[in-house]
């Protein structure tokens, strides 16, 4: 037998010993099913054991680890000795004066070893404090608790796929909120928001009041997106229900594109059912996640569900993107519950058919509220939270991370328009011709926010002066790149864009661009749009043109900034050459 040697047991003796007694165990997971994400209960590949220390006289676990199932019994004496010199929790380093166990041949052993520790080790048949806590552990092992009520799975299941079906993302995004009233029932109304506009995630939040949807909306418009660990904590203070669609490997093919979005949205609903796994879930400040429904919250959410459904058929022709008009609609909803029993005994059983009326009704007032708060976070906005003009004549960080950019032209009816509608409008400083087939541009689509800051910054620097693109090359010399330049009244170059030379599809857009930069007298525009998050992401509506302002194009030369180069470890990636 393997003894303690002398060095440790000084050690341990060292430490104050309490009057309690502890309960330790080897729990053996061998034949235990496990659960995988699925919730569908599937042999363990590998079996463990769990070896647990709980102090009896305040019920705290002192320590609990995994180990292989072949392991000898000096993993129970390491179990051990972590409980008393490192507890877990806010336990205090310490002795028992009495550990107890229920397995003969552990009793003797751990004697054997504790033998010059003062502890006392006995036998027992039943551990009462541990038998709970496996107790426990194999009901979450064997996924006891369903992430559906199962007389309800099935029925949300096939709501869910009937939203999937109805995509209401591609025509609300999530400022555009349709409220939920279960006529009736002692539920409070519930506000639903659609994911989706983006391409990334697609589903239904239903929250459960005002307040939390605009208390998370604010948190995210303050916070700074690269704090990863207080968006989670946003995130977590939401009270809502959840619905959203995970896909499965197949489904990788038909994820759309900022190109080709509507058509494979379309590829999607047709191929859907075996692509997609519904998930539902609750969210609340004091819960946290819980990716499971209970019986009461299924039967709130498949009639929610269900009413949304007869609510987007009946005015799939008034909803459209920009348009939120004032609707309300009322529907009867029957949530019938699977039963195993008789067709007979479920028409007498009152509670498997849930019979109630729902009542829809769009928010615009309060949509454009939400829209609003945009406005309103960047009014506290000054000139300082901008970048200084004093910086490096080459600026990297003007141009927000993810901003879509596109080399093109508009139609001439579409640039008086522009001129007309949009908001922010630098005018050219002379009359130029429009012999093109359109007004050559530079494109740059990003969030409302985003995009907002950007045109503040260009006006702060007094206007755009001049765009255009310029070669670049990397640190071996080989001009491998074309960079898109915006020029600043206060000549600072910013740096929206980078091509690769080899993109055959950016040369020809720049080749036309060239030709009808000619016609126009050198005169180019560029728009800045919002709505990269939407269903306007890559084909910018008039609507989502903030910004138009008409500049000179010009070539490397015109800049007089030479060749730009790629150089590794400096806090401004290129330099003049």
């Amino acid at each position: 037998m393997t003894l303690l040697n002398r060095s440790t047991c000084r050690r341990l003796r060292k430490l104050r010993q309490l009057p309690s007694v502890w309960e330790g165990d080897r729990y053996s997971l061998q034949d235990q099913p496990s659960r995988d994400l699925d919730g569908v209960s599937e042999p363990k590949s590998a079996n463990g054991d769990c070896i647990l220390w709980v102090d009896g006289a305040v019920g705290s676990v002192r320590s609990m680890e995994m180990v292989p199932a072949d392991v000898g019994q000096e993993a129970v004496v390491r179990g051990l000795l972590r409980a008393i010199e490192h507890p877990s929790g806010q336990a205090q380093p310490a002795r028992p004066k009495k550990i107890v166990v229920r397995n003969r041949e552990l009793q003797f052993f751990l004697r054997g070893v504790l033998q010059d520790l003062d502890i006392e080790v006995s036998y027992s048949e039943t551990l009462p404090l541990i038998d709970e806590i496996f107790r426990e552990l194999q009901s979450f092992i064997s996924g006891n608790q369903p992430r559906l009520p199962e007389k309800y799975a099935q029925s949300l299941e096939d709501a869910a796929i009937a939203i999937w079906h109805d995509a209401p993302w591609q025509k609300l995004d999530e400022e555009k909120i349709i409220e939920v009233c279960l006529n009736g029932q002692d539920v409070e109304p519930l506000y639903l928001s659609f994911l989706g506009m983006l391409g990334v995630e697609y589903g239904v939040l239903m929250y459960r009041s005002k307040e939390s949807l605009k208390a998370f909306r604010q948190t995210i418009l303050e916070l700074d997106e690269s704090s990863q660990e207080l968006i989670e904590e946003a995130f977590l203070q939401q009270d809502c229900f959840f619905l959203t669609f995970e896909s499965t490997p197949n489904m990788t093919d038909f994820l759309p594109t900022s190109k080709r979005s509507q058509e494979t949205r379309q590829l999607m609903a047709l191929n859907s059912d075996p692509l997609i796994k519904p998930e539902f879930g609750n969210l609340h400040p004091l819960e946290g996640m819980r990716p499971n429904l209970y019986e009461e919250e299924a039967l709130i959410v498949l009639a929610a569900l269900r009413a949304l459904h007869l609510f987007l058929k009946e005015y799939a022709q008034s909803i459209y993107a920009g348009a939120f008009p004032s609707l309300s609609a009322e529907y009867p909803v029957e949530a019938l519950a699977a039963s195993n029993s008789s067709e007979n005994d479920r028409i007498e059983d009152d509670s498997i058919v849930h019979a109630m009326t729902v009542t829809l009704s769009t928010l615009p007032e309060f949509a454009q509220e939400l829209a609003s708060m945009v406005d309103e976070s960047l009014d506290g906005i000054d000139g300082g939270d901008f970048p200084s003009f004093t910086m490096p004549m080459i600026n990297l960080e003007t141009v927000p991370p993810g901003t879509m950019s596109q080399v093109g032209r508009i139609p001439w009816d579409v640039l008086a328009a522009l001129r007309q509608s949009t908001k922010c409008y630098q005018p050219a400083n002379i009359d130029f011709p429009m012999n093109a087939d359109g007004f050559p541009i530079v494109l740059l689509q990003t969030s409302r926010p985003k995009a907002m800051k950007l045109i503040e910054v260009i006006q702060s620097a007094g206007g755009l002066q001049s765009l255009g693109f310029m070669p670049g090359e990397d640190q071996w010399g080989a001009p491998s790149y074309d960079l898109g330049v915006l020029q600043t009244d206060d000549n600072t170059f910013h740096i929206f864009t980078e091509y690769e030379n080899s993109d055959a599809i950016h040369q020809r857009a720049k080749k036309k661009w060239n030709e009808r930069c000619q016609q126009t007298n050198g005169y180019c525009g560029l728009i800045i749009a919002k709505g990269i998050t939407g269903a306007a992401k890559g084909n910018p509506a008039l609507k989502d043109m903030v910004a138009l302002f008409e500049v000179p194009s010009l070539t490397p030369e015109g800049f007089g900034l030479g060749l730009l180069r790629l150089v590794p470890n400096l806090e401004q990636n290129f330099r003049l050459d």
